[in-house]
């Protein structure tokens, strides 16, 4: 069974949580890091993402970004913005963004989980960003941003959820884009944990996969570097929200590509007749799996993939369909992680963002898809295969910074 537990970490001050709490630390650079923490000294992006504290165009990466997250930590916490706990305890965690609400478990996970499997993953991660993430929990030795997972929903644990939010929270707040955050506190986990960790066999990586891996690189540094290692000690554990599977929200992960690759717009056009079956006039939104939307000469074409079923649980991914019969073969995108002719736009930006980035000519082309499915993640994930880049945007996104475990 999974291993979950309670921790006795940090958490901002009741009056001072919508302040502190920010974005993950990957969904916004550097000059938007620094719009969203204003003249605001609690947020914790101050923290995530230090650099905003120092001249602009440092080098995220230098000694001095690292340097001022550690000054800036100590100082939320001599200060009072931060507050240890008095004793060991778990979180509930609801989110509501219009309709959709979905509630999680905040506790801690063991990184032999992460490593044997029982958390699992379906992406594959960047050097880069994952020695920035495993430099900076490293140098607080602690994990700011919790790692949103997901389970296999359990009734057991729906009722003891249900029941802990009939109490008031201790902290509700709208945050600026509309989301609402709310805590509760429950000391020692209570039944609820025992119900988790009787029930729950394994757990799945929906959103952090950097953030794991680096938590789990600490781990593994603090174990080679311990000789009394137990498997006991903090660093052995890092933050999480676990959320059940039904609970949870896709939005589309799409995609602009820069330019032809030295098409025509004619024989473009040519090259994706011959690949998929095609209509003028089609929606902006493709409304089932199988089905792309593409804004190219000022309108939407409808394009319906030609599926092999015999193909494994990848190939079978719109996304993947995309990239293996039209990105590669005929825009030339041979490698998305790599490529600077493509981007990624999340699903939360609509298909308005598409059709503008065209018109403006910052893009020759766009793709509206449909959401990937928790179900599939879980069944590529299952299979130990790995998604293609950027398959899953998942919303509302975690606030950092509403509990903190140290090390």
């Amino acid at each position: 069974m999974l291993r979950v537990r309670a921790f006795q970490g940090l958490r901002p001050a009741d009056h001072l949580a919508h302040r502190v709490a920010c974005v993950p630390y990957d969904v916004v650079d550097a000059a938007e890091a620094a719009a969203l923490a204003g003249d605001n000294p609690h947020s914790l992006l101050h923290v995530d993402r230090a650099e905003i504290d120092l001249p602009p165009g440092t080098n995220p990466y230098s000694d001095a970004v690292y340097a001022r997250a550690v000054e800036n930590f100590r100082t939320m916490q001599t200060d009072g913005t931060l507050r240890r706990e008095s004793a060991p305890c778990v979180y509930l965690y609801r989110q509501t963004m219009g309709s959709h609400v979905q509630t999680g478990l905040a506790a801690v996970c063991h990184i032999g989980d992460y490593e044997q499997d029982l958390i699992k993953k379906h992406e594959k991660t960047r050097t880069d960003k994952e020695n920035d993430r495993t430099r900076l929990v490293g140098d607080l030795s602690a994990n700011t941003g919790p790692i949103f997972l997901t389970y296999r929903d359990r009734p057991g644990i729906d009722a003891r959820i249900q029941s802990i939010q009939s109490s008031d929270p201790l902290v509700r707040f709208t945050a600026p884009d509309g989301i609402e955050h709310e805590v509760w506190r429950v000391e020692d986990g209570g039944p609820l944990l025992e119900e988790f960790t009787g029930s729950v066999p394994c757990a799945y990586v929906a959103d952090g996969h950097h953030r794991t891996a680096s938590a789990a690189r600490v781990g593994r540094e603090r174990r080679a570097a311990n000789p009394n290692h137990t498997g006991d000690e903090e660093y052995n554990w890092f933050l999480c929200v676990l959320f059940p599977a039904s609970q949870l929200k896709i939005l589309p992960y799409n995609r602009v590509v820069h330019d032809l690759n030295g098409h025509s717009p004619e024989s473009f056009l040519g090259e994706v007749r011959a690949r998929f079956e095609v209509r003028e006039n089609a929606a902006a939104t493709p409304d089932r799996p199988g089905e792309l939307s593409m804004f190219f000469q000022g309108h939407w074409w409808g394009l319906t993939a030609r599926v092999n079923p015999a193909a494994d649980p990848v190939a079978r991914l719109d996304v993947s369909i995309l990239q293996d019969q039209l990105l590669a073969p005929v825009l030339g995108i041979e490698d998305p992680r790599t490529s600077h002719r493509i981007e990624f736009i999340g699903g939360i930006r609509g298909t308005g963002e598409l059709k503008d980035r065209v018109h403006q000519g910052r893009a020759a082309v766009a793709f509206s898809m449909f959401p990937t499915t928790v179900g599939q993640l879980m069944e590529i994930a299952d299979a130990g295969l790995i998604m293609p880049p950027k398959s899953t945007w998942f919303e509302p996104k975690l606030r950092s910074g509403l509990f903190i475990h140290t090390f």
